[in-house]
């Protein structure tokens, strides 16, 4: 006859639940797995308050950078970047404009940007575009990057 005991999950896990969730585990699976990775701890009162507690505070983070994404977005939705490069014939471009010179255009002019939130192919042709910047979950700020002849 199988039983089961309760714990805390410390982390997202796809098969079981989310972090701080209350769950029923077969003993063997929390006291081999679960618990000696990290992933869960017992399902005592005092564990399961800390667990309330981490989230509030994990939740109070996510709130403010989510109000600095935001504000953050609406500096960059003004923002116009122009960045000049060698031309052949034909105005085609030597190279082309990535991500990592978008964000050094953006770090001259004062705005801190990871480059892997820049959302954009390379820019191979002369031109204006409007390039997506995702800075937090569903915060997205468009910045318009002009590739002009050198």
């Amino acid at each position: 006859m199988a039983h089961h005991i309760h714990v805390v999950l410390t982390e997202d896990l796809s098969n079981l639940g989310k972090s701080g969730e209350l769950v029923r585990v077969r003993p063997g699976f929390a006291r081999n797995y679960l618990i000696p990775r990290g992933l869960a701890v017992s399902a005592t009162e005092e564990n399961k308050a800390r667990i309330e507690h981490e989230k509030k505070v994990a939740e109070s983070r996510a709130t403010k950078a989510k109000a600095a994404a935001s504000e953050l977005a609406q500096k960059l939705g003004s923002v116009k970047i122009s960045i000049a490069r060698p031309v052949g014939e034909n105005d085609k471009l030597y190279g082309s404009v990535t991500a990592r010179d978008i964000e050094e255009a953006l770090a001259q002019q004062g705005y801190v940007v990871d480059r892997r939130r820049i959302d954009t192919e390379p820019l191979k042709a002369l031109g204006t575009y409007q390039v997506p910047v995702h800075l937090a979950t569903s915060v997205t700020a468009t910045v318009e990057v002009t590739v002009t002849a050198k």
